[in-house]
This record gives structure tokens, C-alpha cells and sequence, in this order.
């Protein structure tokens, strides 16, 4: 591993700093912190935290000795000052002695001695660093250490390979006991220059920034080199099939598959990201995959990623596709049941209530095409999968020098369920739509931007589809939520075909259809031509089809419903002069919701209208808008709130209505209109 540190990066970084009144010190400490969690091999999505100890000067003007940690929620890579909130370090030391401290009881020692209230919660290794009597200490998970510490005889091997200059201290959950027996490690020889976690991870220290930074990466290389002079672990392939199957063929069983169940058509749903590489396939191609996955996690604090460990799959046989499926389902089904028994087995053994979370695996290893990572949102899959890279990364080297052998269940079950982890979870509410993936097409239009965003502002990621590329990345963009745009003519059937294959290339799979694209002709009926009037079916109706067929083909494959939302216009039952050439075909489109609806309600599949109607947007332009008005002989004012509410109707509006229809479990055939009011185009 190379040493990244520069004295010039270091030194502009403190007279950056300087100018916004940030100490040396503390702008040292943020340096070399992001140097380490820059580094996924060193630390990965929380797991590692660094301290500085330094003075500080509370809202009353009173200095104080503090402890500079970083905070809970921080990420070390991009850390400002705020991210390392000081703490009185004489209140932390007083607590040392004591015989025992509850992980709340630390807490809120910790928080009651801030010296800014509103910092972020110190890390839970906060006494750990302070019971060190060093300047500048560092802690990280390192993927080579683990090789070491990851064994049955981690101590012997740890010494052997690190010598005297690493002191080594017996696994302990992080806490005031695991503080205490760390600084009993320490005291006992005081030369050692950091400190070998079994089960866990490294501490190193120092005078400095650099020192501290210095020696993690030093013993790190030492890990490495030890493990590259062991040469590769030699393992037997799993036998691969002569044709593999696509990942894109499996991702929506799978996320299907993961789908939390909630009873009565009801699902919390997963987002897979798939992650493949050389290097995540050779080991996944080992014949002892499953068992390396049954063994666990390489470090404790993964479990809170990857649950007590990944679910390996057979390779699937392209030429056995129908079968896949239910392999998919045997194997999350004995996961669940093997996590449930975990759970129950290790809650009775005290008087502790806690709620089981779900029993999904969060990563699935699949010989031949590589993982997926699944999570309620983007964000928490893609977190998933780097924390498989680095789960293979650490087996792979323990394998190497030993026998991968982790810390065991029994032992993980207190930190899965840590109450303080508990709290947090707790905390972060779901919205409606999380977990869920829509897709929109003419999603870079006013009705179909609005709908993009207001769903992704409810916990979906919009696939956003338009004819201008450009333009439906900026509207994804625009919703959030780690949406995509895709550039796509979707009177093209291979184009449409290609756009929803990337939602399930991104996202694992589809749950809900919003078919919006379209556009008007005009004319009188009996005086337009044949090709005017069939290339407004082939938009107007048969892409409406198209992207239903193709939505529907995915939801079956998930097993966990879906919902078909079109947007069909008031011209679908109340045609207006020279207009037939759009509203014919969107009748047509209207009848087609409710044979989807008739053919699919089965399998848990809703389809449903809504009939919009004088919504300013690519379809309804201001020309359109004189046009439209003068074939009525109204104002322009008149005709845009020609309606019972007097009111003109926006692209928002409309996105309402069809947030209203995702939302609405036991509502299917259903139309709604969305005009301000009009009595010709209400339904019975």
C-alpha cells in the first residue's frame, strides 16, 4: 500500500484551514484522516475512525484539553474540522476506572461533555482513543490485517508476522470494556507503536499526524507482504456451465426474490446492484464459496451491511433458465430460515426485547457472473457490494496464510443488534415509495419531469426516458434519488426493449410504469391522411403497449406485483374538434389499462388511468394552446381554466394523481381525471 502522504498537499491544507480559524493540529488530523478512508482496503462505509487530542475553546470562552474523534455519520474520505467533534478528554479519562458503563450510560457521557452541543455523536471507540495517552491515533479494518487476525491462531500468527512493535488484544465488542483491555495492552509494554484487534481491525499512534499515518501504513505493508510471500490459496473451480446465463436475466428474480414480504400483496423492496470483475469472479468460482459465505464476515461491523454474511447461488445454465427461478427462491428461503434460528437461538439468551429485523440476505454471490449487493435504496446496495469486494478481498488473504475462520455468530448476534445500532435504525423512516423503481416515459416533459421528481422525492429511483437524451438526464438530474436518464425513441421496440433492460441493469428490476409520452396531430378526421393517423398510433398507442409489455414482463419475473400507470388525456372520452387523430388512439390506450388490469390483477399486477387535460407542456404548447382556444372561440385564459373550479391545471397536478394510483394497493381499473373539472369527460 502506498504512502500518500505529501508535505506540500499537508501543509496548504493548514493554511487553508488557518483562514477559517482551524488549528494545526486539527487540520493535520483531517488530512491524514482522508488519506485513510480515501482507501477502501483501509476503511469502508464507517468502519474506522481517527482522534487527535488538542485544546479547545467552549461557547463561554474556557479551554479545555479535548479529544478531537470523528463523528458518527462522517465519512472519513471527504471529513471537514466539524466531522471531528471535541470532547472533553478529562471527563473520558475519569471514566476509566470504573468497573463498568452501559454503551447509553457512554453516550451520553460523551455528549454531555462536548464542547459544541450540536456535534455529531463521537465515535462509540471514543474512550478507546482517549485512554491512549497519544497525540494522534488512528484506526482502520485494514482487508490485510483481517487475513491475520481472521484465524484460529490470529495471536501466534499476528506475532509472528508483526513481532514485539504490535501489542494484541483479544476480541472484545467495541465499548468501554473492549477501551479498557485495549489500554491494559498498552500499559503492559508501552513501546508498542499500535495495537492488533482480533477479529477487528488495527490501532496505530504517534506524536504527529504523519507518525500515526506513517505506521498504519508501514504494518499494512507488512500484512501484504506476508500475504504475497504465501503465494495464492489453491482452490478447486466450481464446474461452470457451457452457457452461462445474463446477469440481466436473473437480477429480477433475485430482487424479487429478497422482497420482504408484508403480507396480503404487500413488499418492502430491494434495490440489487450487480458488481462484477476478474478478480470477483475467480473467487467466486471457488467450490467452497458457500462455505467461505456460510462462515461470515470478515469484521464485526459488516453485519450491519451484510447481515451475518453473503448467500452463495449455484451458476446459472442459460439452457435451464425456467428452473432458476425457484433454485433463487430455495436458496433465500434457507438463508431466511438458517437467520431467523440465528436470531431466535441468541435472543433468549437474555431478557433483552428486540425486534428481528428482516431475514433477507444484503449480497449474493453467483459463480461465473460476480455479486449483487441489495438494499432498500441505491446508495445502501452499492455499499453492500464494496463491502463484498472487500469481504473477498480479506477471505481470500486469510485463506492464504490460514484458515478464514471469523468471528462467530453467537458472538456477532450483540452487534447486529447493538442497541445503539438498534436506535439508528429506528430513526430512519422509509418513504412510501423506497425500494421501489419507476420508470417514465416522456420523462423530460413538464408531466412527466413532475412525476419523476415527486416519486423520487418518495423514495423511488425514476428511470427517466425521453426522446432527447440530454434532456431526460437533466430531468433525472432534477427528481434525485440516484435517478438515470435514457435517450430513447420508444416507437422503436428494440429501443424500448434497451431502456427498461438499463432500469434493470441499474436497479435489479421495475415496479411501476408510468407510460405519459405522447404527442397531438390535428385535422379533421375524415380529411386526415393515413400516415398522420398511424404514426400517432404507434406513439400514442402502440409504445403505450410496447413499454406495458415490457413492464410486465419483469414484474412477473419479481413475483411482487407492480403497477401500470398511462396517461390516457380527457380525448380518450371526450373527443374535441379536428382532435381525433390523438384521441382515437387514446381511447384505444385507455381500454388497453383496463385489459391489463383485467388480464394481471392475478399476479398482484394494478393498471390505471389518468385522463389529463390542458396541462402546458411539450404536447400542449403555446401555438397548440391559440389553436386549441380559437377551435372553441374562448380566450386563452378561458380555455386553460375552462373548467368547474375555474382553475388552470399544472404538470404537478398530474403528477399527484399518478403518486395517488402507486400508492392506492387495492385500487386497479381505475381512471382519474385531472382537468379542474368537466362534466362531458367524467366517468360513470
Amino acid at each position: 500500500m502506498k504512502n500518500l502522504w505529501n508535505d506540500g498537499n499537508a501543509e496548504k491544507l493548514v493554511a487553508d484551514y488557518a483562514k477559517k480559524g482551524v488549528a494545526r493540529d486539527l487540520a493535520l488530523r483531517v488530512y491524514t484522516t482522508r488519506l485513510l478512508g480515501g482507501e477502501p482496503r483501509l476503511v469502508l462505509h464507517g468502519g474506522g475512525n481517527t482522534s487527535c487530542k488538542t485544546r479547545a475553546t467552549d461557547l463561554v470562552g474556557d479551554e479545555w484539553d479535548v479529544l478531537c474523534v470523528k463523528g458518527s455519520g462522517w465519512d472519513m474520505g471527504v471529513i471537514e474540522p466539524q466531522g471531528l467533534p471535541a470532547v472533553k478528554l478529562g471527563a473520558l479519562l475519569k471514566a476509566r476506572p470504573l468497573k463498568k458503563l452501559s454503551d447509553e450510560d457512554m453516550v451520553a457521557l460523551q455528549r454531555a461533555n462536548l464542547i459544541d452541543p450540536s456535534s455529531p455523536n463521537p465515535s462509540v471507540e471514543t474512550l478507546l482513543h482517549a485512554f491512549l495517552p497519544h497525540k494522534f491515533v488512528d484506526h482502520t479494518h485494514s482487508t490485510a490485517i483481517l487475513a491475520f487476525v481472521d484465524q484460529e491462531d490470529s495471536e501466534a500468527l499476528s506475532r509472528r508476522v508483526f513481532g514485539e512493535k504490535m501489542g494484541f488484544v483479544p476480541y472484545i465488542m467495541p465499548g468501554f470494556d473492549l477501551a479498557k483491555a485495549a489500554a491494559d495492552v498498552f500499559d503492559a509494554d508501552p513501546t508498542v507503536e499500535g495495537l492488533i484487534l482480533d477479529k477487528h481491525g488495527i490501532f496505530t499512534f504517534g506524536d504527529d499526524a504523519k507518525q500515526a499515518y506513517d505506521r498504519m501504513i508501514h504494518y499494512v505493508n507488512v500484512a501484504e507482504d506476508f500475504i504475497a510471500s504465501q503465494g495464492k490459496p489453491r482452490t478447486e473451480k466450481v464446474a461452470l456451465p457451457a452457457r452461462l446465463t445474463k446477469p440481466a436475466e436473473i437480477a429480477p428474480m433475485l430482487r424479487g426474490a429478497v422482497a420482504v414480504a408484508r403480507g396480503e400483496g404487500r413488499f418492502d423492496r430491494m434495490i440489487s446492484d450487480f458488481r462484477t470483475s476478474d478478480a470477483i469472479v475467480d473467487f467466486i468460482n471457488s467450490a467452497k464459496i458457500a462455505d467461505y459465505a456460510g462462515r461470515g464476515v470478515s469484521t464485526p461491523d459488516l453485519s450491519i451491511r451484510i447481515k451475518t454474511g453473503p448467500m452463495a447461488l449455484p451458476a446459472p445454465d442459460a439452457d435451464k433458465l425456467g428452473d432458476y427461478k425457484s433454485v433463487i427462491r430455495q436458496h433465500v428461503e434457507a438463508f431466511a430460515k438458517d437467520y431467523r434460528a440465528y436470531f431466535e437461538i441468541n435472543d433468549a439468551l437474555d431478557d433483552v426485547k428486540r425486534t428481528m429485523l428482516d431475514p433477507m440476505p444484503r449480497l449474493t454471490l453467483v459463480p461465473g457472473l460476480g455479486m449483487f449487493g441489495h438494499g432498500r435504496t441505491l446508495k445502501d446496495a452499492k455499499i453492500a457490494s464494496d463491502v463484498g469486494e472487500m469481504w473477498i478481498e480479506a477471505v481470500r488473504g486469510a485463506e492464504t496464510v490460514g484458515d478464514f475462520r471469523p468471528l462467530s455468530k453467537a458472538d456477532l448476534f450483540p452487534l447486529e443488534y447493538w442497541s445503539l445500532e438498534q436506535a439508528k435504525l429506528a430513526a430512519n423512516k422509509p418513504k412510501p415509495l423506497t425500494g421501489q423503481v419507476v420508470l417514465v416515459t416522456g420523462g423530460a416533459g413538464a408531466i412527466g419531469a413532475a412525476t419523476a421528481k415527486l416519486f423520487a422525492d418518495n423514495g423511488a429511483h425514476a428511470v427517466v426516458v425521453d426522446l432527447d437524451a440530454a434532456r431526460a438526464a437533466e430531468a433525472a438530474k432534477n427528481a434525485g434519488n440516484g435517478s438515470i436518464g435514457i435517450g430513447a425513441d420508444i416507437t422503436d421496440p428494440a429501443q424500448m426493449r434497451a431502456a427498461f433492460d438499463k432500469a434493470v441493469a441499474v436497479y435489479g428490476g421495475l415496479d411501476i410504469l408510468v407510460s405519459n409520452a405522447g404527442a397531438a396531430w390535428e385535422g379533421r378526421i375524415g380529411e386526415l391522411d393515413d400516415v398522420t393517423l398511424r404514426k400517432s398510433f404507434e406513439l400514442n398507442f402502440f409504445a403505450h403497449q410496447s413499454a406495458a409489455q415490457n413492464a410486465v414482463r419483469i414484474m412477473l419475473e419479481q413475483g411482487t406485483g407492480g403497477v401500470l400507470l398511462f396517461n390516457t388525456s380527457k380525448q380518450a372520452v371526450n373527443p374535441g374538434p379536428k382532435f381525433g387523430a390523438y384521441g382515437i388512439p387514446k381511447a384505444a390506450t385507455l381500454f388497453l389499462s383496463r385489459q391489463y388490469a383485467l388480464d394481471y390483477g392475478a399476479n398482484g399486477i394494478r393498471s390505471n388511468a389518468v385522463n389529463a387535460d390542458r396541462i402546458r407542456s411539450g404536447l400542449l404548447t403555446d401555438a397548440m394552446i391559440a389553436s386549441r382556444s380559437g377551435a372553441r372561440g374562448v380566450s386563452e385564459k378561458e380555455y386553460m381554466s375552462g373548467n368547474l373550479l375555474g382553475q388552470e391545471v399544472t404538470a404537478e397536478d398530474v403528477a399527484q394523481a399518478f403518486l395517488h394510483h402507486a400508492l392506492a394497493e387495492r385500487t386497479t381499473a381505475d381512471v382519474t381525471t385531472v382537468d379542474g373539472g368537466n362534466i362531458a369527460a367524467a366517468l360513470r
